[in-house]
């Protein structure tokens, strides 16, 4: 199943939003936004990137 989004408010007049899988790990959290549409953005932004995101492994294997 696919995973939830939360808008959560941080502090007085800002928001984010954390990705969580279904059994309820966090999976990705968000920075800041300065208000509402600026949140659903970035969540919109994280669906449509994430599917065809490519994977970098930056790990220094000695080699």
């Amino acid at each position: 199943m696919a995973g939830t989004f939360e808008i959560l408010t941080s502090g007085s007049n800002s928001f984010r939003f954390r990705l969580t899988a279904d059994d309820g790990t966090v999976v990705a959290t968000s920075p800041q936004f300065p208000n509402l549409k600026a949140v659903v953005a970035g969540i919109n932004a994280v669906r449509e990137n994430a599917a065809t995101g490519f994977v970098v492994d930056r790990r220094n294997l000695g080699t």
